[in-house]
């Protein structure tokens, strides 16, 4: 009995080698391009991955193309980059957010108007998850879109946009937008451009404002917040007013989970010595930035 089993698991081994010499050798598994459709099988369709967006039609809001009012979704990245590495540290977690496309160029016409001057209203005023400053929805023509709210916005207020710039300064409200060439001098501006078209790039976090301290040639001097002065061409537009969220420093977190909602992520708890960075600096204001190419003028011999 023991021999015949012992035949048997012999003649078993024997029929299974030989099945698998005779079995062909698989083909390799050519991609198939993705075709608009139903997919009766899954198809093969993966592309290199990559950190630019491969579509526009993903409802992340950097994907986005076209401008709409809506909350898009936004991902968390945790401070990683494309590869899976932390780039930033100190961010994980947070309340989920959805991102609201601001428009940062106030001076935007829609297709088919000419370039004159131009009221919206303000329709509503509220808080915005990714920026410290409040946003307010204004509509005009058959358009709406969100800006960057000033202090004392309100609801049903008309604001003013403005590309022209006479001979004399113009008494602007709060909220208007135009050219610094038209605004007189000693005016508290923010939402401020550095290239004429190139949209608000300057003095947009909450209760910040600059000062427009004289206009020379063509070009006009703005105090920023930081006491920087900074030079760009009269023709920027900048918006009259303070932006909103005045007491947004004065703010008392309370406690360490209130950080966690926010979406930073504590520190590690060891010890590290402090470097020169810790102490008391006192430094020069830095000399004035300019974004106006002037002309270089030759030193006379």
């Amino acid at each position: 009995m023991a021999a015949l089993g012992l035949c048997r698991a012999f003649g078993a081994l024997v029929v299974s080698a030989g099945s698998r010499r005779a079995r062909p050798a698989a083909l390799p598994l050519v991609p198939q391009p993705c075709l608009p459709g139903p997919v009766s099988a899954p198809a093969v369709c993966r592309e290199l991955g990559g950190s630019a967006p491969l579509c526009t039609t993903d409802p992340l809001w950097k994907c986005r193309t076209k401008y709409t009012v809506r909350p898009v979704g936004m991902k968390k990245t945790g401070g990683r980059d494309h590869t899976g590495r932390i780039r930033v540290r100190g961010i994980g977690g947070g309340h989920k957010r959805r991102y609201r496309m601001i428009d940062f160029q106030r001076l935007r016409y829609e297709e088919g108007a000419l370039p004159e001057p131009f009221t919206e209203k303000v329709v509503s005023v509220r808080y915005d998850p990714c920026r410290s400053a409040d946003i307010a929805l204004v509509a005009g023509g058959n358009r709406k879109r969100w800006i960057i709210a000033t202090e004392n916005m309100q609801p049903g207020d008309s604001i003013m946009n403005s590309p022209h710039i006479g001979r004399m300064a113009v008494s602007a409200g709060e909220g208007d937008a135009y050219p610094l060439g038209a605004l007189p001098v000693g005016t508290l501006i923010c939402n401020l451009e550095s290239h004429p078209g190139k949209g608000a790039q300057y003095i947009r976090a909450a209760g910040t404002c600059g000062v427009l301290l004289r206009k020379v040639n063509g070009t006009a001097i703005v105090q920023l917040p930081s006491k920087r002065h900074m030079q760009v061409l009269e023709t920027c537009v900048a918006t009259v007013g303070r932006v909103s969220n005045v007491d947004h420093n004065k703010r008392v977190i309370g406690k360490a989970g209130r950080n966690r909602w926010l979406g930073k992520r504590p520190h590690t708890g060891l010890w590290h010595r402090k470097g020169g960075w810790a102490g008391r600096k006192i430094k020069p204001i830095p000399p004035m930035k300019s974004y106006v190419n002037l002309p270089r003028v030759k030193a006379v011999e």
